[in-house]
């Protein structure tokens, strides 16, 4: 029960549970020291919830007389969409959160009606997500770190580690979180390079939380803008062509991550940076729709020698 805000709402339950229980009693059923214990008690009343407190050597809390939460109710649809979510939470690569995933899980379960109740356990047992697994372990304090300091439009200074173990200090004005392909990233306003950037949360050794505040552009995309700054990484070869489709069946297709898609007309233009024209054109060669390559013309080449391979393999496959 390390995390803290599962131990919050346990002490919650055992003040539910009991009459009175004393300061003694419940730090040991926690496993904290009664410093820790006083904090969980002052996050239970900022959240409105009275405790009464008994001082004294012998000293203890209860909840004040009359004092219960309201039983939780779902319908069909709410039901599907926790259940939804908690087996999609498994696959965020979170590791903190695996055993509350699980306490969570029977919390719910034990306050909806019996027919809810199996088909959410139907639905845990039966069902898999198939999701891009976690290719970094997440670290949920940072996770909540950054979420907070987005929210309250809240300063960070980061501590770095870029892919070339270099150790930069920023200050980033955090936009939005984004987990994809497996990593979670923060973009945002990085003060130091005096642009947009997106980090990842497993290259930060340390975030500090800064007093100053900032302005969030409204309209900012914190997907899209990450989406764009993976497809113009420094890559050797610049590419643009033209898909004569629409965008949604390009993105479906091509999958978002290969470059910046651009609605031109009744067609959709790709730009794109590639280390490998002979990847890129077997990207091109699978595509339902025709397409026009706009740069370089080698990408012509290489699309030329699939053509060729695949003729070759047709031919031996006849034979």
């Amino acid at each position: 029960m390390a995390n803290p805000t599962v131990r919050v709402l346990t002490l919650l339950e055992l003040l539910q549970a009991h009459r009175y229980m004393s300061g003694r009693e419940l730090a040991e059923r926690l496993g904290i020291d009664r410093r820790t214990l006083r904090r969980y008690i002052q996050t239970l009343e900022e959240l409105g919830i009275p405790v009464t407190t008994e001082r004294g050597r012998h000293g203890g809390y209860r909840l004040m007389p009359g004092f219960k939460l309201p039983p939780l109710m779902f319908n069909s649809e709410e039901a599907l969409a926790v259940s939804l979510g908690l087996l999609a939470a498994q696959g965020l690569g979170i590791a903190e959160t695996a055993p509350a995933l699980q306490t969570a899980r029977a919390k719910l379960e034990r306050v909806m009606p019996a027919r809810l109740k199996q088909q959410a356990q139907a639905l845990n047992e039966s069902a898999r997500l198939e999701l891009p697994a976690a290719r970094a372990p997440g670290d949920e304090r940072l996770l909540l770190l950054l979420a907070t300091a987005t929210q309250a439009r809240q300063r960070v200074r980061l501590d770095y580690r870029d892919d070339r173990e270099q150790h930069t200090q920023r200050v980033l004005n955090p936009y939005g979180l984004v987990f994809r392909s497996g990593r979670w990233y923060v973009s945002g306003w990085c003060h130091l390079r005096r642009d947009l950037r997106s980090f990842r949360l497993d290259r930060i050794i340390e975030a500090t939380p800064l007093e100053a505040s900032f302005d969030r552009p409204a309209d900012f995309d914190p997907a899209a803008h990450l989406a764009r700054s993976i497809a113009s990484l420094p890559r050797a070869v610049a590419v643009s062509v033209r898909l004569h489709t629409d965008l949604a069946h390009a993105v479906e297709e091509l999958g978002r991550h290969i470059g910046v898609f651009t609605p031109d007309g009744s067609a959709v233009l790709l730009y794109a940076r590639t280390d490998s024209l002979t990847w890129f054109a077997r990207q091109l060669a699978h595509q339902p729709y025709d397409f026009e390559i706009l740069d370089p013309p080698e990408l012509c080449d290489a699309l030329a020698q699939q053509a060729v391979r695949l003729k070759r393999l047709a031919v031996q496959t006849d034979q």
